[in-house]
């Protein structure tokens, strides 16, 4: 039959994987033209968010303007309410901040994000952000994206190795067009999803990136930063330096502040024993009481709505605003102290603000509450010294507030580089770009000084899962267990009641290490090791009156197919054995045993094939 009439018959979805799955022994090609279509489709989905939310948060602040103080926390509520309804009813996972979730679907799942996670997390996070809740966009729109790529690559038959390079690129997609970030985006996927940057990796997610950053500014018709920033007569100078030490340093115990502040509520939460719709509703309540004791202390004048509710870019945009700091206007109307202090209040109440929505399972992102405390922190740090004329003339505290922003996004993601490349492309100044770098490179390290893991990683570590840094555990990700050749167990299956003598026997006549052991009903029950053998031998005289069940361990792992090495070499590292066995997933019956010479046998080629 010609070719022409074969594809004929099959379905546009049936023959874009044919083609796909004939590209499969020269993939580059491939990989290019889906990062392409993930990060076209990512953009997609990211400009439909943000109209949606931009529109919300409008009608929220017209309604919020008409209401009496005491209803503050009244929309915050109903917005929560929606939140908690649709994460327990429609995907658990897209409660919180979201970025760990799709961490942890690339590191156990090898990519597989359900779609309906995604779609839950945007409609959630729309109801928390635009309903008031503090909390950024980077969460969902990464879901987004991420999802967008997981779905695609499964659908149309990618190899499972380069199904986590489908969810980096939806996810540097998304980054890059909610906030026309096309360099930040690539290396948020590089830098803190995949940990991994050989060009295979690389040169698709850049692709992604573009493409979704073309189609949005093709959409909306404009390519401008997000915060404008203006300071013509800025230059960095050696004086400033110790300065920006300061800053990084100041930063980082506001990043530490905060990622502790978020992690000690969410604990708190998961024991809080009420229905998981109402903890959304709780946080709200608690973040209203707040904005009404700010709003009461300091003067409706400061607007209908505090600063800190929301994403906080309009607070943002007036602090990197170098006017808004002089002439006793702005932001130093009552004084530089009046102001300092303000920026104080400020910065906690956001992070107070951020730990009661996201802590609570409201549904959001962490980078704009970041930014904000990083401006607030850095805004303070410039008035501080130009009140003591410790502050050169041709400088600003909107130079320092911009810096504090990169200083606090690095600190808490322990991501320098992608803080860097954001706070470059948010605001399109290149003068404030080796400040930046000094401050975000303090910031990182003094912040890992101080906790061991990131905003993003402390959950998966308290879940067991090994992060990583290097390229190694990367390749180990990759690698199925299902490639390595397992030994062949004996013909005869082996039970608990069976004589030991008669493992002394097969162990003699075949080169197997260990034996598992099985139920009646053929299921694993669990290993009796070599080792144990050896040991039994020493007393050849108890042999006939000992059973295999006096020897079998059942705490043992098991391994399925479906992992991935790095798992596996962790379940060595924690049982000292030298094999362990792999069995049916569906019916818990031995396959064979999977050793950990012919483990790393297998990890070496991958390796010299890279």
């Amino acid at each position: 039959m010609p070719r022409h009439s074969i594809a004929n018959k099959l379905s546009p979805r049936a023959l874009l994987r044919a083609v796909v799955s004939s590209s499969v022994p020269k993939p580059e090609w491939y990989l290019v033209l889906m990062g392409a279509v993930i990060g076209l489709f990512t953009a997609l989905g990211a400009i439909g968010f943000d109209r949606t939310l931009r529109w919300l948060e409008h009608t929220t602040e017209l309604a919020q303007a008409d209401l009496p103080l005491w209803l503050l926390p009244l929309i915050p509520m109903a917005g929560a309410l929606v939140t908690g309804l649709l994460v327990y009813f429609g995907a658990r996972e897209a409660g919180g901040h979201g970025v760990p979730q799709v961490m942890d679907a690339i590191i156990r799942k090898a990519g597989h994000i359900p779609a309906r996670i995604g779609i839950v997390k945007v409609l959630a996070s729309i109801s928390t952000v635009g309903s008031g809740g503090s909390a950024g966009t980077e969460g969902p729109i990464i879901q987004i994206g991420s999802v967008a790529g997981s779905f695609l690559a499964r659908h149309l038959g990618i190899p499972r190795e380069h199904v986590s390079t489908m969810v980096g690129c939806g996810a540097a997609a998304g980054i890059s067009s909610i906030f026309n970030a096309p360099i930040a985006g690539v290396f948020f996927a590089l830098e803190v999803l995949l940990r991994d940057f050989s060009l295979r990796t690389f040169t698709p997610i850049v692709i992604a990136s573009v493409f979704a950053t073309a189609l949005t500014q093709v959409v909306l018709g404009a390519n401008e930063p997000i915060f404008a920033f203006d300071l013509p007569d800025y230059h960095f100078t050696l004086a400033e330096l110790p300065a920006y030490i300061v800053l990084g340093g100041l930063c980082a115990l506001a990043a530490v502040g905060f990622t502790h502040t978020l992690h000690a509520a969410e604990d708190f939460y998961e024991r809080l024993p009420i229905h998981p719709v109402l903890k959304p509703v709780s946080g709200a309540l608690l973040l209203g009481l707040l904005g009404i004791a700010f709003l009461g202390a300091l003067g409706t004048e400061w607007g209908p709505v505090p600063a800190f509710f929301g994403n906080g870019y309009a607070t943002i945009g007036a602090l990197l605003e170098p006017s808004g700091y002089e002439g006793g206007t702005g932001w130093v109307a009552g004084g530089a102290g009046a102001a300092v202090a303000l920026l104080v209040v400020l910065l906690g109440c956001k992070i107070i603000a951020t730990t009661c929505t996201l802590a609570s399972r409201g549904s959001g992102g962490v980078f704009a509450p970041s930014l904000f405390i990083g401006a607030c922190a850095g805004s303070g740090l410039g008035l501080a010294m130009e009140s003591v004329g410790l502050l050169p003339p041709e400088s600003s505290p909107a130079s320092y507030a911009l810096v504090g922003m990169a200083a606090v996004v690095a600190g808490t993601t322990f991501a320098p580089l992608t803080a860097i490349l954001l706070l470059f492309e948010l605001t399109r100044e290149p003068l404030v770009l080796a400040p930046i770098m000094l401050a975000a490179i303090i910031a990182v390290g003094v912040a890992r000084s101080l906790m061991p893991d990131s905003i993003y990683t402390y959950r998966l570590r308290l879940a067991g899962l090994m992060i990583g840094t290097g390229r190694d555990l990367t390749v180990l990700r990759r690698i199925a267990v299902s490639t390595v050749d397992p030994v062949a167990l004996p013909g005869e299956p082996i039970y608990a009641s069976d004589p030991l003598a008669k493992l002394v026997t097969l162990h003699a006549n075949h080169n197997i290490p260990d034996f598992p052991v099985v139920a009646a009903d053929g299921t694993y029950l669990g290993m009796v090791t070599g080792a144990d053998i050896r040991t039994a031998l020493i007393d050849r005289e108890a042999i006939p009156l000992l059973l295999v069940a006096e020897l079998v361990r059942g705490d043992l792992p098991t391994v399925h197919t479906d992992e991935t090495l790095d798992t596996v070499l962790d379940a060595f590292a924690r049982h000292d054995v030298a094999s362990l066995c792999l069995v049916d997933t569906r019916t818990n019956e031995p396959r064979g045993l999977i050793t950990r010479s012919r483990v790393l046998a297998r990890y070496r080629h991958v390796l010299e094939q890279s």
